[in-house]
């Protein structure tokens, strides 16, 4: 392979000028028969890694994929564009699987999605040992790790494909994989025989924020003041609370539905489908509105309640902003949801090394929850990304700074308090020893009498139990999960002995304002075109949704807003000049370019 012919297609059937970051180096990687695991945060373009590679190379492509709505929108998207992809899935006919394999048969595809259940059977891998395959490319391949925020173990049976195929190359690609299961990885799919490219995590159109809370349902609809023509996410723990939030936005009027595992198969998929092409929906959702969701104009995401992991955070903020425009990752947390989470991994039925790993983890996202400074920097240092600068200028600690300060004596008082009631209390019954509330259960235990009691006068409730957070937090203190109530470590009784420092850093309401946040290239070339060049910019997405309602796909598969903006501006008036635009490959251009060229004349 020349770098010219992998440009060429680049640009006649994608329709872009130039590759990103190590995309080159990928595809030449794999076009050497290489094996090669891609690690890069959503939107820097990982598909185009195998899919330029099943263009170049002779013979099928096989792409591993968890969801079906995933692989239906990647087939449609290709299809638009003129390559022959089709999925085999549980809603096809029989007689659909049927047609698919004779064109694999007669060579007449050139990518083909499958789920790992179907792959891995027998009778499937009986018909592929007789074709011949370029490539296999596992998607979201964090899910073969048991470590990861979203394990499959369908997905562990993968190592079979390079014993059993050792002269095709294997690509897995992933958005979301720390250093452990980047390892995991490598030697489950790979053997280690890998050559892996880390292409960074940051995604920093997505301004950060994470608010303590404090009455939830306020604090949401606060949050989706001025947001009624927006798509987002909003993930809740139980679904009961997704059915709540989402008629308290119904009735806030906000166009909005919910998504759970116990609903009907038939309403999440309707759902679903409404959520991909209405363009103000908000989808209220459980962690099972989870991979696939590849809508590209999502603008905001919020939690309602804490996520269990960095790696659950960060996959479920990732939805958003896939177009490179501003959006917003918003979370609420608070003591409960820690005891919760704390709950959820000591109740897994997994070994005791996999629970201290997932205490650590949740460690990490509270440590994250409780930054003293820039969000962004301490969770892409968590994933071993080192970012480059002290302040990203786009999340809630950046755009409102906060001064620490020494509460060395406050969690000395804190500790102390918990030491001379027997490690037996939570939260509540500490700070009301240290406020000298005269509680019915403050007097009961003659708790009145110890020397902490009235100690803390200084903060009021709110404080302490932010204290109590950031102690946590600092890893001074822990939940016994089975009872509740609060633990010293190891750490906590050096800081009682005065052998470690403690800082406080005081709640603050953060900014939700979507003024502070950072404006992306498409949006300011949007706001720097002219009046009339905008009125046309919306006239071409009313045309796009047109035709995208009448195939049955989202409106970015047809094209993107950026393309449209492009056209706006230099509005062309042939097909060679339209073959130009940004995102315009061959195929489309044969679709869609007179339509949208005579659209832009009557316009014009």
């Amino acid at each position: 392979m020349t770098i010219k012919s992998a440009e060429m297609i680049l640009k006649s059937t994608f329709g872009y000028d130039n590759f990103r970051g190590r995309q080159l180096d990928i595809i030449e990687k794999i076009i050497a028969g290489k094996n090669v695991l891609t690690v890069m945060p959503t939107g820097a373009g990982k598909s185009l890694c195998f899919q330029i590679p099943a263009l170049i190379m002779e013979g099928l492509t096989i792409v591993v994929s968890p969801l079906i709505s995933l692989m239906q929108n990647q087939v449609e998207a290709l299809k638009l564009i003129g390559i022959k992809a089709a999925s085999i899935n549980s809603t096809n006919s029989i007689g659909l699987n049927r047609e698919i394999w004779e064109k694999i048969n007669k060579q007449d595809l050139k990518i083909l999605y499958v789920s790992p259940e179907k792959l891995m059977t027998e009778e499937v891998l009986n018909l592929i040992d007789d074709l011949q395959v370029s490539l296999f490319a596992i998607d979201e391949a964090h899910c073969i790790s048991q470590w990861g925020a979203a394990f499959r173990p369908e997905y562990e049976e993968l190592g079979i494909l390079h014993v059993r195929y050792p002269n095709t190359p294997i690509i897995a690609l992933t958005a979301t994989a720390d250093k452990m299961t980047r390892e995991q990885i490598c030697k489950k799919i790979f053997s280690d025989d890998v050559t892996t490219y880390l292409e960074g995590f940051d995604r920093p159109n997505i301004k950060l924020n994470v608010e303590i809370k404090k009455g939830w349902k306020n604090q949401l609809l606060s949050f989706m003041k001025g947001r009624s023509k927006e798509n987002g996410i909003i993930y809740c723990l139980s679904r009961k609370k997704t059915e709540e939030a989402a008629q308290i936005l119904v009735r806030a009027g906000f166009n909005a539905l919910c998504y759970h595992a116990g609903m009907a198969g038939d309403q999440r998929e309707e759902n679903l489908n409404r959520f991909m092409t209405e363009p103000d929906l908000v989808m209220v959702a459980t962690i099972a509105f989870g991979m696939g969701i590849d809508k590209p104009d999502i603008r905001f995401v919020f939690h309602t309640d804490m996520p269990g992991s960095p790696e659950a955070y960060y996959q479920e903020i990732g939805r958003a902003g896939r177009d490179g425009e501003s959006a917003e990752a918003h979370m609420l947390y608070g003591l409960d949801d820690i005891r919760m989470r704390r709950v959820f991994i000591d109740n897994e039925d997994a070994s005791d090394q996999h629970r201290r790993r997932g205490h650590q983890r949740l460690n990490s996202l509270l440590s994250y929850c409780e930054a003293p400074a820039c969000r962004r920097k301490t969770l892409l240092s968590y994933f071993g990304d080192n970012p480059g600068f002290e302040k990203c200028d786009n999340c809630d600690l950046c755009l409102n700074p906060r001064e620490t300060k020494d509460a060395t004596v406050a969690g000395q008082k804190f500790i102390s308090a918990m030491y001379r009631t027997g490690q037996n209390f939570g939260v509540g019954h500490i700070v009301d020893i240290l406020r000298g509330n005269s509680t019915e259960k403050v007097c009961k235990l003659s708790h009145e009498k110890l020397p902490t009691f009235a100690v803390g006068q200084e903060f009021g409730v709110n404080e302490w139990k932010s204290i109590a957070r950031q102690l946590m937090a600092r890893e001074f203190i822990n939940t016994d999960i089975q009872y509740g109530s609060l633990k010293i470590t190891d750490t906590g009784y050096l800081l009682l002995k005065g052998e470690e420092n403690f800082n406080y850093l005081a709640d603050l309401a953060c900014s939700t304002s979507k003024k502070t946040s950072k404006t992306s290239k498409t949006s300011k070339m949007i706001d720097d075109l002219k009046e009339g060049d905008q009125d046309l910019y919306l006239q071409l997405k009313e045309l796009r949704k047109t035709i995208a309602a009448k195939r049955t796909v989202p409106a970015y598969i047809i094209f993107s807003d950026k393309s449209l903006v492009d056209m706006a501006l230099n509005k062309p008036i042939t097909l060679e000049e339209f073959g130009e635009i940004f995102g315009v490959g061959e195929e489309k251009k044969k679709k869609f370019g007179k339509q949208f060229i005579e659209f832009i004349k009557l316009a014009h």
